[in-house]
């Protein structure tokens, strides 16, 4: 026993120690300090990208599921990923379009959503809640998802994490090669930003052909246009011409007879058509202080937030279309990067397309921030492009498609200022000289298509042939660096950076006509009859 005559002193002293560090660190970010990520099993394990993982789905009636898929129901299942098993967890099938296309192709490959905690809240896989399986719909390439998201991430955004799997089915019944993609929900927003996290939406006013919490539902005749407009689509839906000439709004390249339905909602501030099919809020257009006014944000929380959430991300967006002390409103940087590379995959199934839709929302003590999503129809396959020079001389300075850059204010204040203008350009060719540095972009996509040939070439379940892959791979490659060309010369100021200036002079364009780019998939394909795998033998699979 201590006989210290300053014992009582002393063990004062440490535990009011403890007591001011236990005060300082629960109000660390009152003084200043920034919350670091956190670090994950998962990220390291699942989410290796050097190799391709394995997921044994294991459930009592596999082919009953598959035929209440479009349900969106979950139904228990156990799930063994690279050997380990994890029992009693939630599965249903997942998507938008994607959901009801699988089965008009005669297939039942849907994608996935696992959900380690629905039946009980204890289990996780290394710390990671929700697992998204794609299905790799509309890309031949199987690559257009997976590259973007690495691209990002390795440019500073951030990125829900991926990898390849392929999936069996009760241990012997091989299902195909998925994309495995980290959700974009509590365990992400921990790895990404530490416990004491923002909050999180996914802004969204269409449901189209299924998908959860997607807001208001679409219903557009496209026989009964604007007035005045002889259309064949929406009107302000963009279109890339087989004469080479980009305008905004005569036609595009699909049945107009055959198209996913669309309707206003009742009430849709901002729907004009030369806006984008979609609603204000989801534009991130600031209106009003009334909550309802931004549904399509607050109902498609991923969150929990309070009023007062609710209120400082009005009061952010209000700031942001006035360019009010963006610095404050905006994560410049974060942002400005999420562009760079949202701009060279050229996406316009996002928020630069007329349906202003995929993308999450982050936003942490009224600054906002963007989070990339679903990419699939990346490089020109939402748009069904048949011109593949001009989609390689994108203008990147007036990079909205199916709208005006004003109507997309998250984007717009980049191009309302010199200094963020010369920003954006600068981050630009710093990730343009990446691409080209030791061939990067190339040698990505020359060793991920090395390492999924394999499983491409067994998977049973494919939308394309084997064949059509190992083309159209070649295809993707030589549009990235045909695009990263282009926008070094945008940069130099040797090729016009607009849309005005290209219909001016393409003389100096890049050429890409040697490329087609429907071969790697498009929105468009089902009304073609393309998908279309005619080694695809549904009974195959259902034994």
């Amino acid at each position: 026993m201590s006989t210290h005559k300053h014992i009582d002193k002393i063990c004062c002293a440490i535990l009011a120690a403890s007591l001011l560090l236990t005060i300082f660190f629960m109000n660390a970010g009152r003084f200043g300090v920034q919350s670091v990520s956190a670090a994950l099993g998962y990220a390291s394990r699942l989410f290796n990208t050097s190799e391709v993982h394995s997921i044994d789905i294991i459930m009592d009636d596999w082919d009953s599921f598959l035929g209440q898929c479009t349900d969106e129901e979950y139904t228990v299942c156990s799930v063994v990923i690279d050997g380990e098993a994890f029992h009693n967890v939630g599965i249903r099938a997942k998507g938008n379009t994607s959901l009801s296309s699988v089965a008009a192709y005669g297939n039942d490959r849907y994608s996935f959503k696992i959900e380690f905690d629905h039946y009980d809240s204890s289990i996780n896989y290394y710390g990671l809640d929700k697992l998204c399986l794609n299905n790799i719909i509309q890309d031949t390439t199987y690559m257009k998802d997976y590259l973007t998201y690495r691209l990002m991430h390795e440019f500073g955004v951030d990125t829900p994490l991926c990898s390849y799997t392929y999936i069996t089915i009760n241990g012997s019944r091989e299902w195909g090669l998925y994309l495995a993609v980290e959700g974009v929900e509590e365990s992400f927003l921990k790895r990404s930003y530490g416990n004491d996290y923002g909050e999180l939406y996914k802004p969204d006013s269409m449901k189209m052909g299924g998908g959860r919490g997607n807001g208001r539902e679409f219903n557009f005749d496209p026989n009964n246009g604007p007035p005045g407009d002889p259309i064949e689509k929406p009107a302000g839906m963009p279109q890339i011409y087989e004469d080479g000439k980009r305008r905004n709004g005569k036609e595009f390249n699909f049945d107009p007879n055959n198209m996913p339905d669309f309707s206003p909602p009742e009430s849709s501030p901002g729907f004009p058509f030369g806006s984008g099919m979609t609603s204000s809020d989801v534009s991130l257009i600031y209106t009003d202080d009334a909550f309802d006014s931004y549904s399509n944000i607050f109902e498609n929380a991923k969150t929990n937030p309070s009023n007062a959430d609710k209120t400082r991300l009005i009061k952010s967006l209000e700031k942001l279309n006035n360019g009010e002390t963006l610095e404050t409103v905006v994560n410049i940087d974060k942002v400005i990067r999420y562009f760079v590379v949202h701009n060279f995959v050229l996406n316009f199934d996002s928020y630069t397309g007329f349906m202003v839709h995929n993308y999450y929302l982050y936003e942490k003590d009224g600054q906002l921030s963007m989070i990339p999503w679903d990419y699939n129809l990346a490089f020109g396959g939402f748009e069904s492009t048949t011109n593949a020079t001009e989609l390689a001389n994108y203008p990147i300075d007036t990079p909205v498609s199916g709208g005006t850059t004003d109507s997309r204010p998250m984007l717009a204040w980049i191009f309302d200022s010199d200094a963020y203008t010369n920003l954006y350009h600068q981050y630009f060719e710093e990730f343009i000289n990446k691409c080209f540095e030791n061939n990067y972009i190339a040698s990505m996509i020359d060793s991920t298509a090395e390492m999924i040939s394999p499983y491409v070439e067994s998977d049973p379940t494919k939308f394309c042939s084997y064949g059509e892959f190992e083309k159209d791979v070649s295809t993707l490659r030589s549009l990235c660096l045909k695009r990263a060309e282009s926008i070094a010369g945008q940069l130099a100021g040797t090729i016009p950076s607009t849309s005005d200036g290209q219909e001016k002079d393409s003389s100096t364009f890049v050429d890409a006509s040697d490329l087609v780019i429907s071969d790697m998939g498009t929105m468009g394909d089902l009304e073609h009859g393309r998908f279309r795998n005619p080694e695809f033998k549904k009974e195959a699979i259902t034994q």
